[in-house]
């Protein structure tokens, strides 16, 4: 198993994880934003970009089909092994571009907008959105839009909530994901900046089971 030793390997260790379906059925699953196959919003949440950034990219499977349909598509991801399996995938599709690097400071070196930005259960879940969502506000087009995904709050369990990479052996690296009930999150695009935020918690397609946390703040 490999040694995680500190977030990037951490994230290494969970690309080598993943399956490796068909292309044809991971570009169908590409632009889904609920964890349920077939089930929610699809891209429309995007609106109709002629360029997009993902924050957190993982394999590459949304950034290659937003491309597939002619929009110059770029991914970001903090995992060597996430980038290289996307250009092993993807490399082939025109205009799709992918990075290596931590998120917040692609952002703050970046010199360009785009369209719109998203993260599918990525980086907005894993980064403080205090010091994100201004990032990416600077970031987007006159009317440009962020989009993300992720598991909703459990009750009682706000803010900022943390693990231990390695369990509770060996070295010590700390991975923090932050979890808010749809207002908060609502208030947070606000003050970074977004003229309007609408959030919400899709409910999951049978009773009592994970729904998805969705949020869209517009520029």
């Amino acid at each position: 198993m490999m040694t995680v030793t500190d977030l990037s390997t951490y994230w290494d260790r969970y690309a080598g994880q993943l399956p490796t379906p068909p292309k044809e059925e991971a570009l169908k699953q590409a632009l889904r934003w609920c964890q349920y196959d077939d089930h929610g919003p699809g891209s429309e949440l995007l609106g109709s970009p002629e360029s997009s950034l993902e924050l957190g990219c993982g394999r590459g499977d949304a950034v290659a089909a937003l491309a597939s349909t002619g929009v110059e598509a770029t991914g970001v991801d903090l995992s060597t092994e996430h980038i290289r399996a996307a250009g092993r995938w993807w490399g082939e599709v025109t205009g799709a571009r992918f990075v290596q690097g931590d998120v917040v400071d692609f952002l703050s070196k970046a010199n360009r907008r785009w369209d719109a930005a998203y993260s599918m259960w990525g980086a907005v879940w894993f980064t403080d959105p205090r010091l994100l969502f201004p990032l990416v506000h600077k970031r987007l087009s006159d009317r440009g839009r962020l989009v993300f995904a992720h598991a909703p709050a459990i009750s009682g369990a706000y803010g900022v909530q943390g693990m231990y990479a390695n369990g509770f052996r060996g070295r010590a690296v700390e991975v923090h994901r932050w979890a808010y009930e749809p207002h908060v999150w609502e208030e947070l695009l606000r003050k970074a900046g977004f003229s309007e935020a609408e959030v919400w918690v899709e409910p999951a397609p049978e009773p009592d089971h994970v729904g998805t946390m969705i949020g869209v703040g517009y520029r």
